[in-house]
């Protein structure tokens, strides 16, 4: 018994050694965060899944008809067709 407690009272002395935290890189946050705030993914035409921030809206092609297309979206793409 006075071993046990012996034990346990040396152990319970020793310093613990703290671990640093992971370096947080300041500039992924951001990038991150950003996809999502006030957008939503979209099927895109070429059969990908694109996260746009703008409204959808409808296109003239040239032919006459109407595309749909999505607004703002990732990667710097002012519209993509959207797959119907």
């Amino acid at each position: 018994m006075c071993m046990k407690a012996l034990t346990l009272a040396l152990l319970l002395s020793l310093p613990v050694p703290k671990l640093p935290a992971p370096p947080h890189v300041a500039s992924d946050l951001p990038l991150r965060l950003s996809h999502h705030k006030g957008g939503k993914w979209y099927f895109a035409d070429t059969g990908h899944a694109v996260y746009c921030y703008g409204p959808v809206m409808y296109v003239t092609e040239a032919n006459g008809g109407l595309k749909r297309v999505a607004t703002f979206c990732q990667n710097d793409q002012p519209m993509v067709p959207l797959k119907d």
